[in-house]
């Protein structure tokens, strides 16, 4: 079972998600963060990152003086993870409810909703 993160950790893990399966450097890490607006102290990110390492979500390699992360959790794995705890909590697992709301509280664009009927159409027919 994946565990839940924090919002800073889960910025962590979207730009490590972002080099696919290479490792990421802690400077390099750094840089990309920055780029996003994201200038933490040294030693908060080295406690996001120890956090993200001690829930299973990253594996950490020392490199000489640097260390590098990997990660263990896909973001795909995180998302639908994610996904079915909010469906869980918030619509008692019933997907319809949600469908329903994202529908009738206009919180679809047109071309997202019909991208979400071509998805419920093609997932028919494939069964």
């Amino acid at each position: 079972m994946v565990q839940q993160i924090s919002d800073a950790e889960f910025e962590i893990m979207k730009v490590i998600w972002a080099n696919g399966e290479k490792p990421t450097l802690f400077a390099s890490l750094t840089a990309d963060l920055a780029a996003k607006g994201k200038s933490w102290q040294k030693n908060t990110l080295i406690t996001l990152l120890n956090r993200l390492v001690n829930k299973g979500f990253l594996k950490a390699k020392k490199i000489g003086r640097c260390n590098e992360y990997t990660p263990l959790v896909s973001e795909s794995e995180y998302h639908k993870t994610q996904t079915k705890n909010f469906l869980d909590k918030i619509y008692e697992g019933n997907a319809k409810w949600l469908v329903s709301d994202l529908i009738s509280g206009d919180l679809l664009a047109d071309e997202e909703y019909e991208e979400l009927k071509k998805l419920l159409e093609k997932g028919r027919t494939e069964k």
